[in-house]
């Protein structure tokens, strides 16, 4: 589909879309199956709902930190709880920069506000974080400690970047969004297209957040069934049926499959 001039704001939109709509994506929420606490309808209203954090963004009227708070405020307002709280985090800078270059511009001017105001979004969710994190997001303590170390968002995003791939990506500069985009620049667009390239991600990196909620093992573990499918040792039906039996989501490569579809339609990718 040819892309009709849309503002960035609009892109950010359909990347959500597109990447929640598409089918299968084993054990995440797609078109054709929900969890019992978090259904598709969920997914899309949080991207109606977030337009005016993306519009402020686009126009430059907020900081990232106060641009993530606020896209939390707004998608809080049904029962399915998070839902974009890791995409928010990747496509904020790319919408304010124009692209990766001059998102990890921004990056790197985040402030001791922005940090904070992301703390003040992170306990409005129920984002899995580990426990030895130390910065915890429920304690004030912590913001106390934000504001006396002078740590910046970036410098919050580098403390958990070993453990979060989200934040890996500030901190290592956008590279699984810039292979997902690419791939999808090769790909083309059609039916199917985003699920494959998610399998494909899924093969190559572990997901941080199965490895919050279940251990680094059953990261691998998902890991290797994503390579089983690709082999054709497993079909990609039985790998989407086992992760939803046993609640095993690929949230964290959503998040980045989002900012990779994002950053493909600003190159001229056009979906089909």
């Amino acid at each position: 589909m040819k892309d009709p001039g849309r503002s960035r704001a609009e892109r950010a939109q359909l990347a959500m879309m597109l990447e929640v709509t598409a089918f299968p994506k084993p054990g995440n929420v797609d078109r054709c199956h929900d969890y019992h606490d978090t259904r598709l309808e969920h997914f899309l209203a949080s991207v109606l709902a977030a337009r005016p954090a993306l519009d402020d963004a686009e126009a430059g009227r907020t900081g990232i930190g106060e641009a993530i708070r606020q896209a939390v405020i707004l998608t809080n307002s049904h029962s399915g709880g998070n839902t974009h709280f890791g995409a928010y985090i990747l496509l904020f800078p790319l919408i304010m920069g124009g692209g990766i270059s001059g998102a990890l511009r921004r990056i790197e001017e985040t402030t001791v506000d922005d940090a904070v105001a992301f703390y003040e979004a992170f306990s409005l969710t129920e984002v899995r974080v580990l426990e030895s994190d130390g910065l915890d997001v429920k304690d004030p303590e912590s913001i106390r400690r934000i504001r006396e170390e002078g740590m910046t968002l970036r410098d919050v995003m580098a403390y958990s970047a070993p453990r979060d791939m989200v934040c890996r990506e500030w901190i290592d500069g956008y590279p699984l969004t810039r292979r997902f985009a690419d791939r999808l620049h090769e790909e083309g667009g059609g039916p199917g297209v985003i699920s494959r390239l998610f399998i494909t991600l899924m093969a190559e990196e572990p997901d941080t957040f199965i490895a919050k909620k279940f251990g680094e093992a059953a990261a691998l573990e998902a890991m290797a069934m994503a390579q089983d499918v690709l082999a054709g040792r497993r079909s990609i039906q039985e790998m989407d049926e086992e992760c939803i039996r046993r609640g095993i989501n690929p949230g964290s490569l959503a998040d980045i499959a989002i900012a990779g579809i994002y950053l493909a339609l600003t190159e001229g990718w056009q979906w089909d």
